[in-house]
């Protein structure tokens, strides 16, 4: 390709930090403010990019194959409530997932944003069907925002009913009585500017009723930043309350709703470590890590709720996740980062297991079992396969196929190969990252190849379906996942060895994959990138600051840079117990130590990069992109042939509710950037072995 055009320069301010005495200069400032200046420039860094990555040989290759690999489409968790069965999916060519309702063995669409709003925008946040399946709370916004406002409709005649309440983004709704209980937001204006995204709420809604009238219930008094949760039981008799700080501890209280029912009683509060608790059968059913690193499920009466009786016990391998129904638990545990299903009494007997294939994940992470029934819903993901969704009987152990994805044309899932290896961080402990690539490609030493990781926030990184995995596989690339500390892939240990003064670790696993790959033959330097969202985001971030002479191209994606002001951006006071603050004078040493947009260098010879971001991003603040590639563009002003390219994207947000065309465009830039900057050349069409063969 031709010669890159010059970066649009952006004005070197003198503005800066102070933290503890000391005086950090922060030059790009003024690129975390929405003004006319910022928009100019982010016009000129968008236009720089296309013309950067419209002219890369194969990016056309991979739209196309993105469009087939990506528009199979996207699978739920069936959710059985009664005679229906609840799940969503977006079926092939749509844009955003749709809410479907199959009963009588005939299915129909419920709730469709690809009719409401033709440009598909508008996305389908959350829904929570009532106890009997008569109707669904659920919440819509639009431009992936996560903005949502709760909506209630009729399943029976897919009637609107006139309740509508703002301000209810990530709700948790839980139904009881005539109502439900669930979470909001302040209405702007009503709190200190900023604060609108915290002061969740717990409030009652009677349907029909004056929403500006719901009984708050719970939240009053406790921090802003405290994440909260509502459980109630169908009886509407007990409501649990959850008051989380992070993604490492918090408080839950019950509630009895009968007349002359005191205050919430103290189910565990002030303890270190997680519980989620579900209401079913006149009991609470308790999946804890207080105690127990890997969790353990306790049972426990109402009348008694701080008494706990173990009923599954810790072992080896964490749960992940559980369902209750009327007789049976669900219990979805991780070995070695891939999934697994038992079925057990409500006595606490192992009684069977439920058949998965090797490297598969089960989506759904919160109880969706019907307590009144024996039947449960579950949804099987793998690096090789589409979705397929499942509802099963736990008494029988049988389970029967409610929906599945059907791969594109061309593809074929056995000439794929998926590995799983194992190799030594710096400090000796032992990481596992799967590979993923065609069957004929072989470690000969310059393998084009993606290194991938999140490592943060207690998520697992497991085998899932992806287009843009398969786009480059096919294409003869090597895809790799690490899973680093910082996740759930062992348990809460392996989270908090990758936390606060421990975030280090996860840059460390992170090199240590990319040395392992280069060691083992697989690729080199020169043919190998990495790429990361969000908290994956300042991975790659702070690995390309780190060890730049390790990779040669980085896909950096709605990203945290700016470790020493994220908090003061949009929700994210809500990181603080996972990261740390610098409002800390021992926690600012940590963040200082790695933030990548303090620790960018002159005189570093940095890896091509591609940071991406949105407008409407509602999580991490598009700033954080816009002042690293000013900043690097900067330090390379003597390097002709550096490359730093931003794309920011309009009309969307973190990556939830994008639709199906922005994806495609998104991802075909990513895999047009690391084909050019790796010297991967894609095929002039995709060959595959046919299946069985």
């Amino acid at each position: 390709m031709g010669k890159l055009p010059p970066a649009p320069p952006a004005a070197r301010g003198d503005e800066a930090e102070v933290l503890h005495g000391e005086r950090i200069a922060d030059p790009y400032r003024w690129l975390e403010r929405d003004g006319v200046e910022t928009r100019a420039w982010t016009a000129a860094q968008n236009a720089r990019t296309r013309a950067a990555l419209d002219v890369v040989r194969d990016r056309s290759y991979f739209h196309g194959r993105l469009q087939a690999l990506l528009g199979v489409g996207l699978l739920g968790t069936p959710r059985p409530v009664g005679a229906r069965i609840f799940y969503e999916r977006r079926s092939p060519g749509a844009r955003q997932m749709v809410l479907y309702v199959r009963a009588d063995g005939r299915e129909r669409a419920l709730i469709d944003p690809n009719v409401s709003d033709p440009e598909g925008l508008t996305s389908l946040d959350w829904w929570y069907p009532s106890p009997d399946g008569a109707l669904v709370a659920y919440g819509v916004s639009r431009g992936g925002t996560e903005m949502s406002t709760l909506q209630v409709l009729d399943v029976a005649t897919a009637a609107a009913l006139p309740d509508t309440i703002p301000h209810t983004q990530r709700a948790r709704v839980s139904w009881s009585g005539r109502g439900f209980y669930y979470t909001v937001h302040p209405a702007p204006g009503s709190v200190a500017t900023g604060d609108e995204l915290y002061c969740t709420r717990v409030r009652y809604h009677a349907l029909g009723e004056d929403p500006a009238h719901d009984v708050l219930v719970f939240g009053d008094g406790l921090p802003k930043e405290t994440m909260l949760g509502v459980e109630a039981d169908t009886s509407g008799r007990w409501v649990v309350l959850s008051a989380g700080q992070g993604w490492t501890r918090n408080d839950l209280y019950l509630l009895g709703r009968e007349a002359g029912s005191d205050g919430p009683r103290t189910i565990i509060e002030g303890a270190d470590g997680l519980s989620q608790v579900t209401l079913a059968g006149g009991r609470l059913w308790i999946r804890t890590n207080v105690g127990s690193p890997n969790y353990r499920i306790d049972v426990a009466d109402p009348d008694s709720p701080d008494r706990w009786r173990t009923v599954v016990p810790e072992s080896e391998w964490p749960i992940a996740s559980f369902d209750v129904t009327r007789a049976h638990l669900i219990v979805h545990t991780l070995e070695h980062a891939t999934s697994r299903l038992s079925i057990w009494s409500h006595d606490g007997a192992r009684q069977r297991d439920v058949t998965l294939d090797p490297f598969v994940s089960l989506l759904g992470v919160s109880p969706v079992a019907d307590p009144s029934s024996d039947t449960f819903g579950f949804t099987v993901d793998s690096f090789t396969r589409p979705a397929v969704a499942y509802v099963g009987d736990a008494a029988t152990g049988v389970s029967e196929v409610v929906a599945r994805l059907q791969g594109p044309t061309g593809t074929d899932p056995g000439s794929i190969t998926v590995e799983q290896q194992r190799y030594r961080s710096a400090d000796g402990t032992e990481v596992p990252m799967f590979l993923i690539h065609r069957a004929d490609v072989r470690p000969v030493g310059t393998v084009p190849t993606i290194l991938n990781g999140y490592g943060g926030f207690n998520i697992a990184r497991t085998p899932a379906y992806s287009g843009s995995i398969a786009a480059w596989v096919e294409a003869g690339g090597l895809y790799v996942v690490a899973n680093l500390r910082g996740g759930s892939e062992y348990g809460e240990g392996w989270h908090r060895a990758g936390m606060r003064a421990n975030k280090q670790h996860v840059f460390d696993d992170f090199a240590g994959a990319a040395m392992a790959l280069v060691a083992s033959g697989w690729t080199t330097r020169a043919h190998l990138g990495i790429s990361g969202g969000s908290n994956g985001g300042l991975l790659v971030g702070a690995a390309m600051t780190q060890r730049p002479e390790l990779f040669a191209a980085v896909a950096c994606a709605v990203p945290l840079l700016d470790m020493l002001r994220y908090q003061h951006f949009l929700i994210a006071r809500l990181w603080i117990d996972e990261y740390g603050s610098s409002e800390d004078p021992v926690q600012c040493r940590w963040l200082r130590a790695y933030s990548p947009y303090q620790n960018a260098r002159e005189g570093v010879r940095y890896p091509a990069v591609l940071f991406t971001t949105a407008e409407g991003d509602s999580r991490v603040d598009p700033g954080h992109a816009r002042k690293m590639a000013a900043l690097l563009q900067w330090l390379q002003r003597d390097e002709p042939d550096a490359v730093t390219l931003l794309r920011v994207d309009r009309d969307a947000g973190h990556g939830i509710g994008k639709p199906l065309d922005k994806q495609v465009d998104d991802y075909a830039d990513q895999l047009a950037f690391f084909a050019w900057q790796l010297g991967l050349q894609a095929p002039a069409r995709v060959t595959t072995v046919a299946a069985g063969r």
